[in-house]
């Protein structure tokens, strides 16, 4: 009798060994990473002309992992790829963004006040004119450097962004109406944006805000997109212990945080290692209070950090391809 079930018995130890080895294949996180991902925040706004497709596609050039896209919506409730609540700051327009239409919005210039000069680059308003070099392609007064075209100088929409970069990960983050920045506002941008990303079946797109109650609300609308915590999320499970919210996959805090009057140095070997125990990938942004540079770029690397999210992506790759990873930085759940 015995001899007749260990066939049977063995076949059924190799078919719990499959599903078992496909169930912890799943339970891999893919945003964890071994060698920390370059990610161009902005598309690396410290060496291209911010959230323009150009810097995009500069940054992806250099070797760029993962783009970082700042969301602003427009009068007709349509995502944007901007970071201000104004346009201000770098286009060649004023007022809030929600005051315009996309098809307004995209007449303006959006690398208008990018300034390259032997001092860096800036976005001073207050520059000799000759280091505005990209100024006027976007409205077609310049000719546009070979292999771009003018749009790439504009203000893109999110759906141009997606159709522009198929493979290619991407940190959505959503962003405010007004300077005042309520809730409330968040709340409704998350719901555009979820509705934008209806049909979207992307696995590689993470979606963020400083506000949980818009990452709350975008993730009950949109829960099968991958979702990282805002500021109270990431406190919860960081100081407290507690569920950092439903569909997260990655924690992105900077290095150090003001946070209720304390400055708090988030992205701790600590912080960092309990975050992985728990199944999430951690990847980081620069405060004021940060340095954008290699001291800090090398504290992220040892920390095993699995993305650095760099207004100089250029640099940054050329710092990672001679600094790597501790062999504690493996790759694991």
């Amino acid at each position: 009798m015995l001899k007749r079930l260990l066939p049977t018995l063995a076949l059924s130890i190799v078919a719990l060994s499959v599903v078992a080895s496909a169930a912890s294949a799943a339970a891999v996180n893919p945003w964890r990473q071994s060698q920390p991902w370059n990610i161009s925040h902005q598309g690396g706004e410290g060496e291209f002309p911010g959230n323009t497709m150009y810097a995009f596609k500069q940054s992806l050039k250099a070797g760029a992992n993962m783009l970082e896209v700042d969301l602003g919506f427009t009068k007709d409730n349509k995502a944007i790829v901007q970071h201000n609540t104004t346009v201000d700051s770098r286009t060649n327009g004023t007022g809030e963004v929600g005051s315009f239409t996309l098809k307004q919005i995209q007449k303006l210039d959006n690398a208008y006040w990018f300034w390259k000069g032997a001092g860096g680059v800036s976005y001073d308003h207050n520059k000799a004119a000759s280091g505005y070099k990209f100024r006027g392609i976007a409205t077609g007064k310049k000719k546009a450097p070979k292999g771009y075209k003018a749009s790439d100088f504009r203000i893109s929409s999110l759906s141009e962004l997606l159709k522009a970069f198929p493979k290619t990960p991407i940190n959505l983050e959503i962003k405010g109406r007004t300077p005042a920045e309520t809730d409330a506002e968040y709340i409704q941008n998350a719901r555009i944006l979820a509705r934008e990303l209806k049909n979207v079946k992307r696995k590689d797109i993470i979606v963020v805000s400083f506000k949980q109650p818009a990452v709350d609300e975008f993730h009950k609308l949109a829960p099968k997109i991958p979702v990282a915590p805002g500021i109270e999320g990431i406190a919860d499970f960081l100081l407290f212990s507690k569920s950092p919210g439903g569909g997260v996959v990655a924690l992105q805090p900077p290095i150090k945080y003001l946070y209720q009057g304390a400055l708090v140095e988030v992205s701790s070997a600590d912080f960092i290692a309990k975050a992985h125990a728990a199944g999430y990938a951690w990847q980081n942004w620069f405060s004021g209070d940060d340095s954008d540079s290699a001291v800090d770029w090398a504290k992220m690397v040892q920390r095993c950090a699995d993305g650095i999210m760099t207004a100089y992506p250029v640099a940054l790759e050329k710092f990672l391809k001679k600094t790597k990873s501790p062999a504690a930085c493996k790759k694991r759940p």
